[in-house]
Formats: structure tokens, sequence, C-alpha cells
């Protein structure tokens, strides 16, 4: 699959999602204008912004967990080729083999090295919990149901439903931020 088809499969989910969720929004009963825009602006632009950064990142975290896997593989089978009988192999195979090997370990080395250096694993996996949590917050509220069935309509629940939107978000930015900018004084 070609990076533009993974990259419109994406952006036809997040239509899809955001045509949904808007139809939803501009059907609620809401005090005015303004608390059918914050929603809008506010949370609906989050989730779709979550989805995208979780595409985004599980793409290079898919292709450097590749490289790693595919190169921790291969290394050992090229290594184990150059232990045959020298008279049965071809000329300068042994010069073939360490420069592929050589090669395959800077590969699996680097890509390792940038799966860490970015967090790419972590910040999927966080990205898209937050993606969900919003979503599942999203549908309780839509729904009045979950933490908000005991609520009587979508303008008494619109309240503490921005509240858990903001919590879930600040709690991911100081996922995201936490040990950054931190000064190191003694």
């Amino acid at each position: 699959m070609s990076e533009s088809e993974n990259n419109s499969k994406g952006l036809e989910y997040n239509d899809s999602y955001a045509n949904q969720v808007n139809e939803i929004i501009n059907t609620l009963e809401l005090n005015s204008e303004t608390d059918r825009s914050i929603l809008k602006s506010r949370f609906l632009s989050e989730v779709i912004n979550y989805e995208k950064r979780k595409l985004k990142t599980k793409k290079y975290y898919d292709i450097f967990r590749f490289i790693v896997t595919t190169g921790s593989i291969l290394l050992p089978a090229i290594l184990s080729l150059g232990q045959m009988d020298p008279a049965k192999l071809p000329a300068h195979f042994d010069q073939v083999t360490y420069w592929a090997s050589w090669t395959i370990s800077l590969m699996v080395t680097a890509s390792n090295g940038f799966l860490q250096l970015f967090s790419l694993d972590k910040n999927y996996f966080e990205f898209a919990l937050t993606s969900e949590q919003l979503k599942t917050e999203g549908w309780q509220f839509f729904q009045l149901s979950g933490k908000y069935e005991d609520y009587e309509d979508h303008v008494e629940a619109y309240r503490p439903f921005c509240k858990s939107i903001e919590n879930i978000k600040r709690k991911q930015v100081e996922k995201e931020f936490s040990g950054k900018g931190e000064s190191k004084k003694k």
C-alpha cells in the first residue's frame, strides 16, 4: 500500500468521523451556537488531531520496526554463510558478506536509535489512547450515557463534558512534555 493510499484512508476515516460527529453536534440542543462551535473546534478537532498524529507516528514506527526485525533476521543468516567452506563460495564472497552485514547492522542500530530517540512506540500508544478516550467521552456525552446518564439533557451535561475533555487533553500534554524544559538545578 502506497503512502498516498495510506494517507487517503486516514483522511477518509477522519472525514467520515468528522462528518458523523458534526451531524450529531448540529442536532444537539445547547444553550448557544457558541457552545456548538466550541464542541466542534475543541472536541472534534482534538480527536482528529490525535488521530492524525497517531497515524503519522504509526507510519514511522512501523518502518523502523520493520527494518529492525528484518535486519535482525537477516544478519545472523548472512554471517552464518561466511562459515561455509571457502572453496565452495564465490570469489570475493567474504567482502560481500562483510559489507552486507555492516550495512544491515548500521541500519538496525540507526532504526532502533530513532525508535528510542523519538519515543515512537510510546507516542503511538499515547496518541491512540488519547484519541480513544476523547471518542469514548464524546459518545457518552452524545448518548447521555456512562457518567452523563444522570443529566437531563445536553445543556446540563455540557460543562462537565468540556471539563472532562480538557482533563484528557491536559494529561496528554503533561505526558508529552514531562521532563522536557525542566531546569537541572541541584
